[in-house]
């Protein structure tokens, strides 16, 4: 009737963006659970500083706190590695 029988919503940039921000946002929340888990609380600025990562930052510090021991080694790697 429109035309819309040919629409693909996933083909558009909307949705794109939209299922980029949703999975940076689950990746954020997997990483935090992790790093509470590995290092017990993390500070509120801390949080801040995490939520501007990118994906591949985010990805980045899912595999390096592994090694973390203590919020000292977040702060360190997030000195190192966040502009």
């Amino acid at each position: 009737m429109f035309g819309l029988d040919d629409f693909d919503i996933k083909k558009t940039r909307f949705y794109e963006e939209v299922r980029e921000e949703v999975r940076q946002e689950q990746t954020q929340e997997v990483v935090m659970r992790q790093l509470t888990r590995r290092i017990g609380g993390v500070s509120q600025e801390l949080q801040e500083q995490i939520g501007k990562l990118s994906i591949e930052q985010l990805e980045n510090l899912a595999e390096a706190l592994l090694d973390f021991a203590t919020p000292a080694d977040l702060v360190s790697w997030l000195q190192n590695h966040h502009p």
